[in-house]
Protein backbone atom coordinates (compact mmCIF):
# COMPACT_ATOMS: atom_id res chain seq x y z
CA UNK A 1 0.00 0.00 0.00
CA UNK A 2 2.73 2.33 1.12
CA UNK A 3 4.86 1.29 -2.31
CA UNK A 4 1.85 2.71 -4.41
CA UNK A 5 0.93 5.37 -2.30
CA UNK A 6 5.13 6.96 -2.61
CA UNK A 7 4.64 6.25 -6.56
CA UNK A 8 1.78 8.05 -6.66
CA UNK A 9 3.73 10.97 -4.66
CA UNK A 10 6.92 10.48 -7.16
CA UNK A 11 5.01 10.53 -10.20
CA UNK A 12 2.39 13.23 -9.75
CA UNK A 13 4.29 15.57 -6.96
CA UNK A 14 8.12 14.80 -7.16
CA UNK A 15 7.35 14.55 -3.51
CA UNK A 16 11.31 14.27 -1.68
CA UNK A 17 12.39 11.03 -0.96
CA UNK A 18 9.82 8.89 -2.58
CA UNK A 19 11.65 7.83 -5.32
CA UNK A 20 13.17 5.80 -2.24
CA UNK A 21 10.19 3.01 -2.08
CA UNK A 22 10.93 2.26 -6.30
CA UNK A 23 14.46 0.50 -4.40
CA UNK A 24 14.03 -3.84 -3.42
CA UNK A 25 16.47 -3.09 -0.58
CA UNK A 26 15.02 -0.02 1.33
CA UNK A 27 12.02 -1.86 0.91
CA UNK A 28 13.04 -5.23 2.22
CA UNK A 29 15.28 -2.95 5.31
CA UNK A 30 12.09 -1.13 6.11
CA UNK A 31 10.03 -4.58 6.50
CA UNK A 32 12.44 -6.43 8.06
CA UNK A 33 12.87 -3.91 11.19
CA UNK A 34 9.06 -3.15 11.33
CA UNK A 35 8.19 -6.89 11.38
CA UNK A 36 10.83 -7.08 14.09
CA UNK A 37 9.30 -4.69 16.13
CA UNK A 38 5.22 -5.49 15.58
CA UNK A 39 6.71 -9.09 17.12
CA UNK A 40 8.65 -8.10 19.88
CA UNK A 41 6.83 -5.10 21.18
CA UNK A 42 3.01 -6.57 20.06
CA UNK A 43 4.07 -10.39 21.10
CA UNK A 44 4.08 -9.43 24.94
CA UNK A 45 0.02 -8.45 24.31
CA UNK A 46 -0.74 -11.82 22.39
CA UNK A 47 0.88 -13.68 24.69
CA UNK A 48 -0.99 -12.07 27.38
CA UNK A 49 -4.43 -12.50 25.40
CA UNK A 50 -3.66 -15.94 24.84
CA UNK A 51 -2.93 -16.96 28.11
CA UNK A 52 -6.30 -15.07 29.09
CA UNK A 53 -7.95 -17.40 26.82
CA UNK A 54 -6.29 -20.43 28.49
CA UNK A 55 -4.85 -21.22 25.16
CA UNK A 56 -2.33 -23.70 27.38
CA UNK A 57 -0.21 -26.00 25.76
CA UNK A 58 -0.61 -29.91 27.21
CA UNK A 59 2.48 -31.40 27.41
CA UNK A 60 3.09 -35.71 26.85
CA UNK A 61 4.85 -37.13 29.82
CA UNK A 62 8.07 -37.81 27.48
CA UNK A 63 10.07 -38.29 30.45
CA UNK A 64 12.44 -35.39 29.72
CA UNK A 65 13.90 -33.42 31.61
CA UNK A 66 12.38 -29.50 32.65
CA UNK A 67 8.91 -30.87 30.87
CA UNK A 68 6.38 -30.67 33.45
CA UNK A 69 7.59 -27.02 33.93
CA UNK A 70 6.31 -26.49 30.47
CA UNK A 71 2.56 -27.26 30.93
CA UNK A 72 0.37 -24.21 30.05
CA UNK A 73 2.77 -22.42 28.53
CA UNK A 74 0.61 -20.63 25.90
CA UNK A 75 0.39 -22.26 22.41
CA UNK A 76 -0.54 -20.55 18.59
CA UNK A 77 2.17 -18.39 18.77
CA UNK A 78 2.29 -18.77 15.30
CA UNK A 79 0.11 -16.09 15.10
CA UNK A 80 2.54 -13.49 16.11
CA UNK A 81 4.45 -14.56 13.18
CA UNK A 82 1.96 -14.64 10.58
CA UNK A 83 1.02 -10.95 11.56
CA UNK A 84 4.59 -9.56 12.41
CA UNK A 85 4.87 -10.82 8.30
CA UNK A 86 1.87 -9.64 6.93
CA UNK A 87 1.30 -6.46 7.62
CA UNK A 88 4.86 -5.09 6.35
CA UNK A 89 4.30 -7.35 3.32
CA UNK A 90 0.91 -5.51 2.60
CA UNK A 91 2.51 -1.67 3.21
CA UNK A 92 5.64 -2.48 1.04
CA UNK A 93 5.40 -4.76 -1.39
CA UNK A 94 4.09 -4.80 -4.96
CA UNK A 95 0.67 -6.70 -4.10
CA UNK A 96 0.39 -7.45 -7.80
CA UNK A 97 3.22 -9.63 -8.21
CA UNK A 98 2.61 -12.94 -8.54
CA UNK A 99 5.26 -14.11 -5.99
CA UNK A 100 4.02 -12.11 -3.25
CA UNK A 101 0.78 -12.65 -4.27
CA UNK A 102 2.04 -17.07 -3.94
CA UNK A 103 3.53 -16.44 -0.64
CA UNK A 104 0.30 -14.37 1.27
CA UNK A 105 -1.53 -17.65 -0.30
CA UNK A 106 0.52 -20.10 1.72
CA UNK A 107 0.99 -17.91 4.46
CA UNK A 108 -3.27 -17.71 5.07
CA UNK A 109 -3.79 -21.51 3.74
CA UNK A 110 -0.63 -23.49 6.03
CA UNK A 111 -1.63 -21.02 9.11
CA UNK A 112 -4.82 -22.06 8.55
CA UNK A 113 -3.92 -25.92 8.95
CA UNK A 114 -2.13 -25.07 11.81
CA UNK A 115 -4.44 -22.45 12.98
CA UNK A 116 -7.27 -25.88 12.97
CA UNK A 117 -4.65 -28.18 14.78
CA UNK A 118 -4.20 -26.33 17.74
CA UNK A 119 -7.80 -25.46 18.40
CA UNK A 120 -8.67 -29.15 18.38
CA UNK A 121 -5.92 -30.10 20.63
CA UNK A 122 -6.53 -26.87 23.02
CA UNK A 123 -10.06 -26.15 22.98
CA UNK A 124 -11.24 -29.46 21.99
CA UNK A 125 -9.17 -30.86 24.67
CA UNK A 126 -7.55 -34.00 21.78
CA UNK A 127 -3.80 -34.56 21.94
CA UNK A 128 -4.06 -35.58 18.57
CA UNK A 129 -4.71 -32.31 16.94
CA UNK A 130 -6.28 -32.16 13.10
CA UNK A 131 -6.24 -35.72 11.70
CA UNK A 132 -2.54 -36.63 9.85
CA UNK A 133 -4.52 -37.29 6.83
CA UNK A 134 -6.38 -33.84 6.63
CA UNK A 135 -2.96 -32.32 7.36
CA UNK A 136 -1.34 -34.30 3.96
CA UNK A 137 -4.60 -33.07 2.25
CA UNK A 138 -4.15 -29.66 3.30
CA UNK A 139 -0.60 -29.69 2.38
CA UNK A 140 -1.20 -31.72 -0.78
CA UNK A 141 -3.65 -28.80 -2.07
CA UNK A 142 -0.91 -26.26 -1.10
CA UNK A 143 1.37 -27.61 -3.40
CA UNK A 144 -1.14 -27.86 -6.58
CA UNK A 145 -2.25 -24.42 -6.18
CA UNK A 146 1.37 -23.05 -5.66
CA UNK A 147 2.39 -25.69 -8.41
CA UNK A 148 -0.48 -24.56 -10.91
CA UNK A 149 0.19 -20.86 -10.37
CA UNK A 150 3.81 -20.86 -11.17
CA UNK A 151 3.37 -23.48 -13.90
CA UNK A 152 0.53 -21.27 -15.74
CA UNK A 153 0.90 -18.00 -14.56
CA UNK A 154 2.32 -15.79 -17.46
CA UNK A 155 4.00 -13.46 -15.07
CA UNK A 156 6.35 -16.92 -14.23
CA UNK A 157 9.23 -16.86 -16.47
CA UNK A 158 13.31 -16.95 -16.85
CA UNK A 159 15.48 -15.69 -18.77
CA UNK A 160 18.70 -18.17 -19.70
CA UNK A 161 22.18 -17.00 -20.98
CA UNK A 162 22.82 -16.91 -24.46
CA UNK A 163 25.85 -18.59 -25.64
CA UNK A 164 28.71 -16.37 -26.06
CA UNK A 165 28.59 -15.92 -29.58
CA UNK A 166 24.71 -14.93 -29.59
CA UNK A 167 25.54 -11.87 -27.19
CA UNK A 168 25.53 -9.02 -28.79
CA UNK A 169 26.00 -5.13 -27.96
CA UNK A 170 22.49 -3.36 -28.32
CA UNK A 171 21.74 -0.03 -29.32
CA UNK A 172 22.14 1.45 -25.70
CA UNK A 173 25.68 0.18 -25.18
CA UNK A 174 25.32 -2.77 -23.31
CA UNK A 175 26.01 -6.76 -24.30
CA UNK A 176 22.63 -8.58 -24.25
CA UNK A 177 23.53 -11.73 -22.07
CA UNK A 178 20.31 -13.18 -21.67
CA UNK A 179 17.19 -14.37 -24.25
CA UNK A 180 13.90 -13.30 -24.21
CA UNK A 181 11.73 -14.23 -21.11
CA UNK A 182 9.68 -17.82 -21.33
CA UNK A 183 8.19 -20.51 -19.82
CA UNK A 184 10.59 -23.12 -18.24
CA UNK A 185 10.59 -26.25 -15.80
CA UNK A 186 13.96 -25.93 -15.48
CA UNK A 187 15.78 -25.76 -11.85
CA UNK A 188 19.34 -25.22 -10.63
CA UNK A 189 21.21 -28.59 -9.26
CA UNK A 190 24.16 -27.43 -6.85
CA UNK A 191 27.42 -28.05 -7.50
CA UNK A 192 27.14 -29.09 -11.60
CA UNK A 193 28.85 -27.16 -14.08
CA UNK A 194 25.82 -27.39 -16.29
CA UNK A 195 23.71 -26.83 -13.25
CA UNK A 196 20.25 -26.68 -14.66
CA UNK A 197 17.50 -30.04 -14.79
CA UNK A 198 14.84 -29.71 -16.85
CA UNK A 199 12.02 -31.81 -15.30
CA UNK A 200 10.03 -32.13 -18.35
CA UNK A 201 13.07 -34.70 -19.18
CA UNK A 202 11.91 -37.40 -17.43
CA UNK A 203 8.98 -37.53 -20.01
CA UNK A 204 11.03 -38.57 -22.67
CA UNK A 205 9.85 -41.65 -23.38
CA UNK A 206 6.60 -40.22 -24.44
CA UNK A 207 8.21 -39.08 -27.75
CA UNK A 208 7.93 -36.03 -29.61
CA UNK A 209 5.60 -33.18 -27.99
CA UNK A 210 6.67 -34.41 -24.48
CA UNK A 211 7.55 -31.07 -23.00
CA UNK A 212 3.76 -30.01 -23.02
CA UNK A 213 3.19 -32.39 -20.25
CA UNK A 214 6.16 -31.27 -17.82
CA UNK A 215 3.75 -29.60 -15.89
CA UNK A 216 2.77 -32.89 -14.37
CA UNK A 217 6.38 -33.20 -13.17
CA UNK A 218 7.04 -29.79 -11.78
CA UNK A 219 3.91 -30.15 -10.13
CA UNK A 220 4.34 -33.41 -8.62
CA UNK A 221 7.71 -32.12 -7.37
CA UNK A 222 6.31 -28.97 -5.78
CA UNK A 223 3.54 -30.93 -3.83
CA UNK A 224 6.22 -33.37 -1.98
CA UNK A 225 8.68 -30.68 -0.98
CA UNK A 226 5.97 -28.88 0.57
CA UNK A 227 5.05 -31.50 2.32
CA UNK A 228 7.98 -32.83 3.16
CA UNK A 229 9.64 -29.28 4.27
CA UNK A 230 6.51 -27.90 6.53
CA UNK A 231 6.09 -31.24 8.29
CA UNK A 232 9.95 -30.96 8.89
CA UNK A 233 9.84 -27.29 10.35
CA UNK A 234 7.19 -29.38 12.27
CA UNK A 235 9.20 -32.07 13.91
CA UNK A 236 11.86 -29.40 14.76
CA UNK A 237 9.57 -27.78 16.62
CA UNK A 238 10.54 -29.80 19.99
CA UNK A 239 12.37 -27.31 22.46
CA UNK A 240 12.36 -23.38 22.65
CA UNK A 241 13.83 -21.63 20.30
CA UNK A 242 15.15 -24.74 17.70
CA UNK A 243 12.72 -24.01 15.22
CA UNK A 244 12.56 -20.28 15.21
CA UNK A 245 16.02 -19.85 14.83
CA UNK A 246 17.08 -22.56 12.58
CA UNK A 247 14.09 -21.31 10.04
CA UNK A 248 15.70 -17.78 10.27
CA UNK A 249 19.20 -19.02 9.18
CA UNK A 250 17.54 -20.99 6.53
CA UNK A 251 15.09 -17.96 5.74
CA UNK A 252 17.49 -14.97 5.27
CA UNK A 253 19.76 -17.30 2.97
CA UNK A 254 16.71 -17.97 0.74
CA UNK A 255 16.73 -14.02 0.82
CA UNK A 256 19.95 -13.71 -0.83
CA UNK A 257 18.90 -16.21 -3.39
CA UNK A 258 15.62 -13.65 -3.86
CA UNK A 259 17.57 -11.15 -4.78
CA UNK A 260 20.16 -12.38 -6.38
CA UNK A 261 17.94 -14.07 -9.01
CA UNK A 262 15.82 -11.49 -9.50
CA UNK A 263 18.94 -9.11 -10.88
CA UNK A 264 19.91 -9.27 -13.88
CA UNK A 265 23.38 -7.93 -13.03
CA UNK A 266 23.93 -9.98 -10.24
CA UNK A 267 22.61 -13.33 -12.52
CA UNK A 268 25.20 -12.77 -14.93
CA UNK A 269 28.03 -12.09 -12.84
CA UNK A 270 27.32 -15.31 -10.68
CA UNK A 271 25.94 -17.41 -14.13
CA UNK A 272 22.81 -18.34 -12.13
CA UNK A 273 19.27 -18.54 -13.78
CA UNK A 274 17.79 -15.14 -13.87
CA UNK A 275 14.31 -14.90 -12.63
CA UNK A 276 12.02 -11.67 -13.64
CA UNK A 277 10.05 -10.00 -10.96
CA UNK A 278 11.23 -12.69 -7.84
CA UNK A 279 13.65 -10.10 -6.86
CA UNK A 280 10.16 -8.88 -4.83
CA UNK A 281 10.13 -11.78 -2.87
CA UNK A 282 13.50 -10.43 -0.39
CA UNK A 283 10.91 -7.43 1.01
CA UNK A 284 8.60 -10.57 1.78
CA UNK A 285 11.20 -12.84 2.80
CA UNK A 286 13.18 -10.45 5.55
CA UNK A 287 9.38 -9.65 6.71
CA UNK A 288 9.43 -13.37 7.60
CA UNK A 289 13.05 -13.32 8.89
CA UNK A 290 12.44 -10.24 11.13
CA UNK A 291 8.93 -11.93 12.40
CA UNK A 292 10.69 -15.03 13.31
CA UNK A 293 14.06 -12.98 15.15
CA UNK A 294 11.30 -11.00 17.14
CA UNK A 295 9.26 -13.97 18.07
CA UNK A 296 12.52 -15.53 19.56
CA UNK A 297 12.45 -12.54 21.96
CA UNK A 298 9.71 -14.71 23.67
CA UNK A 299 10.36 -18.10 22.18
CA UNK A 300 14.17 -19.10 23.66
CA UNK A 301 14.53 -21.20 26.76
CA UNK A 302 12.43 -20.61 29.10
CA UNK A 303 9.81 -20.22 26.42
CA UNK A 304 6.86 -17.69 27.30
CA UNK A 305 5.02 -18.86 24.42
CA UNK A 306 5.40 -21.85 21.75
CA UNK A 307 4.51 -21.48 17.88
CA UNK A 308 2.47 -24.63 17.37
CA UNK A 309 1.33 -26.21 14.45
CA UNK A 310 0.13 -22.31 13.50
CA UNK A 311 3.66 -21.37 13.09
CA UNK A 312 5.61 -24.53 12.59
CA UNK A 313 3.65 -25.49 9.47
CA UNK A 314 3.18 -21.63 8.13
CA UNK A 315 6.91 -21.58 8.08
CA UNK A 316 8.04 -25.29 6.73
CA UNK A 317 5.13 -24.44 3.81
CA UNK A 318 6.50 -20.46 2.99
CA UNK A 319 10.43 -21.89 3.22
CA UNK A 320 9.28 -24.06 0.60
CA UNK A 321 7.42 -22.21 -1.60
CA UNK A 322 9.98 -19.63 -1.50
CA UNK A 323 12.53 -22.48 -2.66
CA UNK A 324 10.59 -23.28 -5.43
CA UNK A 325 9.94 -20.01 -6.91
CA UNK A 326 13.52 -19.44 -7.09
CA UNK A 327 14.55 -22.54 -8.45
CA UNK A 328 16.69 -23.71 -5.47
CA UNK A 329 14.68 -26.19 -3.97
CA UNK A 330 17.03 -29.20 -4.64
CA UNK A 331 19.37 -26.70 -2.25
CA UNK A 332 17.11 -27.48 0.32
CA UNK A 333 18.56 -30.71 1.39
CA UNK A 334 21.58 -29.21 2.34
CA UNK A 335 19.98 -25.54 3.48
CA UNK A 336 17.23 -27.38 5.21
CA UNK A 337 19.48 -30.01 6.65
CA UNK A 338 17.88 -29.72 10.02
CA UNK A 339 14.87 -30.02 8.78
CA UNK A 340 15.84 -33.55 6.54
CA UNK A 341 18.10 -35.08 9.50
CA UNK A 342 14.60 -34.59 11.38
CA UNK A 343 12.36 -35.67 9.50
CA UNK A 344 14.98 -38.93 8.73
CA UNK A 345 15.78 -40.03 12.11
CA UNK A 346 11.56 -40.29 12.59
CA UNK A 347 11.33 -42.15 9.60
CA UNK A 348 14.65 -44.41 10.78
CA UNK A 349 12.76 -45.17 14.11
CA UNK A 350 9.68 -45.66 13.35
CA UNK A 351 10.84 -48.48 10.61
CA UNK A 352 13.31 -49.82 12.26
CA UNK A 353 11.18 -50.36 15.65
CA UNK A 354 8.67 -52.34 12.97
CA UNK A 355 10.91 -54.23 11.30
CA UNK A 356 12.68 -55.32 14.32
CA UNK A 357 9.33 -56.27 16.29
CA UNK A 358 8.06 -58.11 13.52
CA UNK A 359 11.49 -60.14 12.82
CA UNK A 360 11.90 -60.60 16.96
CA UNK A 361 9.38 -59.82 18.14
CA UNK A 362 10.30 -57.07 20.63
CA UNK A 363 10.99 -53.19 18.54
CA UNK A 364 14.50 -51.73 18.73
CA UNK A 365 15.74 -48.22 18.22
CA UNK A 366 17.86 -46.66 16.52
CA UNK A 367 18.16 -43.52 18.62
CA UNK A 368 17.16 -43.11 22.35
CA UNK A 369 13.78 -41.33 21.53
CA UNK A 370 12.83 -39.14 17.81
CA UNK A 371 13.10 -36.85 16.60
CA UNK A 372 16.74 -36.41 16.44
CA UNK A 373 16.70 -33.38 19.13
CA UNK A 374 15.30 -35.61 21.94
CA UNK A 375 17.96 -38.44 21.75
CA UNK A 376 20.50 -35.57 22.77
CA UNK A 377 17.75 -34.48 25.61
CA UNK A 378 17.78 -38.33 27.03
CA UNK A 379 21.50 -38.15 26.74
CA UNK A 380 21.09 -35.14 29.03
CA UNK A 381 21.94 -32.09 27.30
CA UNK A 382 20.36 -29.24 28.71
CA UNK A 383 18.11 -28.21 25.90
CA UNK A 384 19.75 -24.77 24.92
CA UNK A 385 23.10 -26.02 24.41
CA UNK A 386 21.41 -28.49 21.40
CA UNK A 387 19.38 -25.65 20.61
CA UNK A 388 22.60 -23.09 19.64
CA UNK A 389 24.57 -26.23 18.24
CA UNK A 390 21.62 -26.72 15.69
CA UNK A 391 22.20 -23.01 14.95
CA UNK A 392 25.73 -23.22 14.17
CA UNK A 393 25.46 -26.39 12.20
CA UNK A 394 22.21 -24.59 10.48
CA UNK A 395 24.84 -21.76 9.91
CA UNK A 396 27.12 -23.71 8.42
CA UNK A 397 25.03 -25.41 5.89
CA UNK A 398 23.85 -22.00 5.10
CA UNK A 399 27.09 -20.54 4.39
CA UNK A 400 27.69 -23.73 2.12
CA UNK A 401 24.39 -23.61 0.32
CA UNK A 402 25.69 -19.66 -0.54
CA UNK A 403 28.98 -21.04 -2.03
CA UNK A 404 26.96 -22.64 -4.56
CA UNK A 405 26.53 -19.67 -6.47
CA UNK A 406 30.20 -19.78 -7.47
CA UNK A 407 31.22 -23.36 -6.73
CA UNK A 408 30.71 -25.94 -9.83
Amino acid sequence: MLYYLFEYLESQFSFPGASVFQFITFRAAAAFILSLLISAIFGKRIIKFLQKQQVGETVRDLGLEGQKQKSGTPTMGGIIIILATLIPVILLTKLDNIYIVILIITTFWMGFIGFLDDYIKVFKKDKDGLKGKFKILGQVGLGLIVGSMLYFNDGVTIKEQLPVQQQVMQENGRKKVFGEAHKSTKTTVPFLKDNELDYSKALRFLGEGYEKYGWIVFIFITVFIVTGVSNGANLTDGIDGLAAGSSAIIVITLAVFAWVSGNIIFADYLDVMYIPNSGEMTVFILAFAGALIGFLWYNTYPAQVFMGDTGSLTIGGIIAVIAISIRKELLLPILAGIFVVENLSVIMQVSWFKYTKKKFGVGRRIFKMAPLHHHYQKLSYHESKIVVRFWIVGILLAVFAIVTLKLR
